[in-house]
């Protein structure tokens, strides 16, 4: 069974999710930590647990969710795990990461890409690849259907869904992915997004402005 813990890192408030389950296999989920305290914080908490990190994932790249990037490379050599569609989005991040006062560390290159439709194998546990553009180009979630959960990135939020005023973003497929490919699942199925609190996709269908036909 996979237990989820979540950390809310950076001056963006994004949420950096570490799972793992009984064999101590874990994986990191857009490690959003920049200050020295919040790479202290979740190495403690995966020392303390014995957890032995297996792979660092990127559900898309924009700077929030990519900050960690490097201190998990240097900490635990793990490249991180990305959609290629992305790639552009990762490698910019340093030039302007300055317009928001933050100096960024830039992050490894990936060597592994995520495509739709894969499977993530981490200790005696799996986790579905989605393909959901619209807020970027590369952007994927993460389903695990055992425990009908899901790790949304910025998909999804509680009544609201992911910004698409950003470079490559486009507001018609994101929402044409969110219904083609997440209200169509069952719905208690438990969103975790990349900021705020997590929702449901039942409570979504039912209540999100964005979403009504």
């Amino acid at each position: 069974m996979i237990t989820i813990q979540k950390f809310t890192f950076n001056p963006f408030q994004e949420n950096t999710y570490l799972l793992y389950d009984e064999s101590k296999s874990a994986i990191v989920v857009d490690p959003g930590c920049y200050e020295k305290s919040e790479e202290q914080e979740i190495q403690s908490f995966i020392d303390s647990n014995d957890l032995s990190l297996d792979m660092v994932i990127n559900t898309h790249c924009h700077i929030d969710h990519i900050l960690g990037n490097a201190f998990f490379y240097d900490t635990y050599d793990t490249k991180p795990i990305i959609h290629e569609l992305d790639l552009k989005v990762l490698q910019s991040v340093p030039e302007y990461g300055h317009t928001f006062g933050i100096n960024v560390i830039p992050s490894p290159d990936p060597e592994i890409y995520l495509e739709d439709g894969d499977i993530i194998d981490f200790g005696n546990s799996e986790l579905k690849v989605m393909h959901i553009p619209g807020h970027a180009p590369g952007h994927v979630v993460l389903i695990n259907e055992a425990q009908k959960f899901i790790i949304g990135g910025d998909v999804l939020f509680y009544g609201s869904i992911g910004r698409t005023d950003l470079p490559y973003g486009d507001h018609d497929t994101l929402i044409q992915s969110i219904k083609e490919k997440l209200l169509v699942l069952d719905e208690d199925y438990k969103v975790y997004p990349g900021h705020g609190p997590a929702t449901y996709i039942g409570f979504e269908k039912k209540n999100n402005p964005f979403l009504r036909d």
